[in-house]
């Protein structure tokens, strides 16, 4: 028992060291792009109808991190102001997918095929979900009287006093693991238990055979669609699934879909923007996701040497010094959350 629990925790300082350097530096530039692209900006390039809306919606979407509980207030308030539903969708699918720091991590811990294949993947299915939604819908935007309705939201008001650097450090660096810290924490106690627990290459030599990659893609979509997991966290247990046999196709299903979509994202569509809407988002993610790993597979080809190529070029002792700031960045978020989340008690004696 000891040397199981030593296994896991070796296997979780492992891999939290690999990915610190990138995860922080990806907190640094996410900050400076919530301070590069307001929501005036998205809301002036996204309204409206139309190819050229979806395609910013969906290019726009890639970097920025925002997971898919997070986007879902974003997209809304986007159609509210007059995005058209296919922009929305467009957007609502690829942000959620990936964004600068789980690119980072992902080249960290996964290598340069799959960190270049994430954000592209995201962009591709935003492009084709929100086509085939501006197809249905025909080109409608957002209803008049929504698109001239005074927003009261906190991205209308005035609330940008502080210096812009600290305003780009609070949300990179407090912002940004208040709302990625828990799932990140248990990602990586899942990734170690998985390495931990699970033989190496236990379904590679289980799901032999013609057709074992695809099933294998199918149980990672039944398991991703309906639950929640951001983009950075679903790395490492990518990486430990990748690590007990499963084919990186599969292990891109989850990627997707995990971050992609949830019984909230599903709820909230088929309320404020349409059942049908709806449907078109979750098939497209369906497809997308089947060919993204089907694609893959092909490209590695069985070969996942290049995967791990990275892991070399920084120093361990920096690495080891990230991975303790890291921790300490990620168990603040967590308890500043956790304080704001906490019912404020009235004392007051009446």
């Amino acid at each position: 028992m000891i040397d199981f629990l030593r296994t896991i925790l070796v296997d979780f300082w492992s891999v939290l060291a690999e990915m610190s350097p990138y995860l922080l530096f990806g907190f640094l530039v996410a900050g400076l792009l919530s301070v590069c692209i307001n929501a005036s900006l998205i809301q002036r390039h996204l309204g409206g109808g139309g190819f050229w809306s979806v395609f910013k919606a969906s290019l726009l979407g890639v970097p920025l991190p925002l997971c898919s509980c997070g986007v879902i207030p974003v997209s809304m308030s986007l159609h509210k102001h007059g995005a058209s539903k296919g922009a929305t969708i467009s957007f609502l699918l690829s942000t959620p997918q990936t964004g600068v720091d789980s690119i980072l991590v992902t080249y960290s811990l996964m290598g340069p095929i799959f960190a270049i294949f994430r954000p592209l993947a995201a962009f591709v299915t935003g492009l084709l979900g929100g086509t085939v939604v501006n197809l249905v819908e025909n080109h409608q935007p957002a209803p008049k009287e929504e698109k001239q309705a005074e927003c009261s939201d906190e991205c209308c008001a005035n609330t940008h006093k502080q210096n812009w650097f600290v305003r780009a450090m609070k949300h990179g660096f407090f912002t940004l693991p208040s709302d990625i810290g828990k799932s990140m924490i248990i990602g990586l106690v899942v990734a170690a238990l998985i390495s931990a627990a699970v033989p190496e290459n236990y379904f590679a030599e289980r799901l032999s055979g013609t057709g074992s990659n695809l099933l294998s893609m199918l149980v990672m979509m039944v398991l991703g669609i309906p639950v929640y997991v951001c983009a950075t966290a679903s790395v490492p247990i990518a990486v430990g699934l990748i690590s007990i046999g499963l084919s990186p196709g599969a292990a891109f299903v989850f990627l997707m879909t995990g971050p992609a979509t949830n019984a909230a994202t599903l709820a909230t569509l088929a309320t404020h923007v349409g059942k049908r809407t709806a449907i078109i988002f979750l098939a497209t993610v369906v497809i997308s996701a089947l060919a993204g790993g089907l694609l893959l597979d092909a490209i590695f080809a069985g070969d996942i040497s290049s995967m791990h190529h990275c892991h070399e070029m920084l120093p361990v002792w920096f690495k080891n010094l990230s991975a303790v700031v890291l921790l300490a960045v990620l168990t603040f978020g967590i308890f500043r959350k956790m304080q704001k989340a906490e019912p404020r008690i009235d004392t007051d004696e009446h």
